[in-house]
């Protein structure tokens, strides 16, 4: 088996294991929760199978629907994520994605920054509006998602930081 995909499944596993056991037990203030188990989705390699990452995506989605009994706002999020991704790509990076010699897991630059910004603004926003399905609650729903992107992109920053492998 190769080792990008055997560095996926485990990575996979482990974000949506931290995502049910840890993260699904915080909720500060009723408006902040912290969803990193979306780095999946982000950190999934740019020259990978697109129609995986979008099964992928939706797997992960359905088994975060399962634990939180929320009847498939997960698996929407995650799968809008996933189709927008090349979208996000072309935006934050232009040419570098063209000749994908993107890495997110380098130096935190702008361009790797708005990427993350921009994928997590989209997860959370399509999330969120999905719970809530009405839009007299519109100002709750872009409060949420403020707050929890500020602190989910904290969390996947400082994720992305601790599983960087060293370079010698």
């Amino acid at each position: 088996m190769n080792s990008t995909i055997l560095v996926n499944i485990a990575r996979f596993i482990l974000l949506l294991a931290a995502q049910i056991l840890v993260f699904n037990n915080l909720n500060f203030l009723g408006y902040i929760n912290p969803y990193p188990y979306m780095l999946f989705i982000i950190l999934y390699p740019v020259n990978g199978n697109k129609y995986g990452l979008l099964l992928a995506s939706f797997v992960l989605g359905i088994i975060m629907d399962m634990f939180c009994n929320s009847g498939g706002v997960h698996a929407t999020a995650c799968v809008a994520l996933a189709y927008y991704r090349p979208y996000i790509f072309k935006f934050s990076f232009g040419l570098s994605y063209e000749y994908q010699t993107v890495k997110l897991n380098d130096v935190l630059t702008p361009e790797r920054f708005s990427f993350i910004l921009i994928a997590v603004v989209i997860h959370h926003f399509t999330l969120f509006l999905l719970e809530v399905f009405h839009l007299r609650f519109f100002l709750e729903i872009l409060l949420k998602t403020v707050l929890s992107t500020i602190f989910t992109i904290v969390i996947c920053i400082l994720i992305i930081y601790l599983i960087k492998p060293n370079k010698r």
